[in-house]
């Protein structure tokens, strides 16, 4: 059976257009690695959780800051991921004053380093944060989760509430 996680595209408009906050990996695997290593701030939703409830506790705990309040977050649907997880996301504005990304700190995880060695190694699951431009978001995020860039702003330009 497939995993499932939630998380939020978390945006803003600086006046120059929209960007969307985005992590990177953490981790040895991702390194060295940038395009299709950052992702939508998420994780795994828990048996009987409710999924958008989820979502705003993945991002949370991997923004490690508080998030912007939010009334009406916008569901941006589900994409399928190459492995196959099934990953869900909604929209939410961050509106200004906008957090100091370098104070942001993301939980941690224990992962096998290296790979079948018997070691584990405890990394942050982000390690570190941006506010991209859609184009540049594309360029870097996990293929699929493009789909909810894309998705994003068609709500904005539609006039939707994102």
């Amino acid at each position: 059976m497939a995993r499932t996680s939630a998380g939020l595209l978390l945006h803003r408009d600086p006046g120059t257009g929209v960007e969307v906050l985005l992590g990177h990996m953490g981790g040895p695997f991702w390194a060295r690695k940038d395009a299709g290593a950052w992702t939508v701030l998420k994780g795994e939703v828990e048996d009987g959780e409710d999924p958008h409830a989820a979502a705003v506790r993945e991002a949370s705990e991997e923004l490690g800051l508080p998030l912007p309040p939010s009334s009406d977050d916008v569901d941006l649907g589900e994409v399928r991921q190459r492995s196959g997880k099934r990953v869900l996301a909604w929209a939410r504005v961050w509106p200004p004053p906008w957090p100091d990304l370098a104070a942001a700190r993301s939980n941690t995880v224990e992962v096998a380093w290296p790979p079948r060695s018997g070691r584990t190694v405890e990394v942050p699951e982000i390690d570190r944060y941006a506010w991209l431009d859609p184009d540049e978001a594309r360029r870097l995020v996990v293929p699929a989760q493009a789909a909810f860039v894309d998705r994003l702003l068609e709500l904005l330009t539609t006039g939707a509430e994102a």
